[in-house]
């Protein structure tokens, strides 16, 4: 395959792409909501295909401090995902996981850590359990690392990526709720030849050499 041009996805095939991440992001939610056994609403996901470095300004500024669980994605289609939320949002996330039980810090301890990770861990399998249910392509996740830093310093790993790449991203950012609103940002990054595979399984030919 030649060279991808990601903006003729994006104005073709936009309201499909909408579709994924609607359809990902309400499964995630619901996994969510099970671990947390408490009803988590959840505002229609906001999806959008922008370049990398637009990324940083829409959660809040590249020197926001980000929790991100970070997977790699395998089989059918190859490229990778995460899931970010902001520091404050993660601690409420992991009170909730531990029962209370979290200790009142600034910092994350070895525990919360680990909790965070769970959680990420299942919320994005189950975004991509429901891509490939969508799809009847077969996607396995890797195991996945979590990384605390400011949001800049958490784009540059995508970012080393796409400097092959290109630079365009699909980002679902998904407001869900119990007492407090929480902003969650699903990063899928398949890489380019991936896009044109998911849009053919949908039924959608698709030749993306330009």
């Amino acid at each position: 395959m030649g060279s991808v041009n990601l903006d003729e996805v994006s104005e073709k095939y936009n309201d499909v792409l909408k579709e994924i991440g609607n359809i990902g992001a309400g499964n995630a939610m619901t996994a969510l909501s099970q671990m947390l056994q408490t009803k988590v609403d959840m505002k229609v996901p906001q999806v959008k295909l922008v370049e990398l470095s637009e990324v940083g300004m829409i959660m809040g500024g590249e020197e926001q401090i980000m929790a991100a669980v970070f997977l790699g994605v395998e089989g059918d289609i190859t490229g990778s995902m995460m899931f970010m939320v902001e520091k404050a949002s993660a601690k409420h996330l992991i009170k909730k996981v531990m029962m209370g039980m979290a200790p009142e810090s600034e910092d994350f301890t070895d525990m919360e850590l680990s909790a965070l990770k769970e959680v990420g861990n299942i919320i994005t399998g189950a975004y991509l359990n429901s891509l490939s249910t969508l799809t009847n392509l077969k996607i396995y996740p890797t195991p996945p690392d979590l990384q605390v830093d400011m949001a800049g310093a958490i784009l540059s790993v995508p970012a080393i990526m796409f400097g092959l790449n290109g630079d365009k991203l699909l980002l679902i950012q998904s407001q869900f709720f119990d007492e407090i609103q929480i902003d969650g940002f699903f990063v899928l990054i398949p890489d380019l030849e991936s896009y044109a595979k998911i849009l053919s399984s949908l039924g959608i030919p698709v030749d993306l050499e330009g």
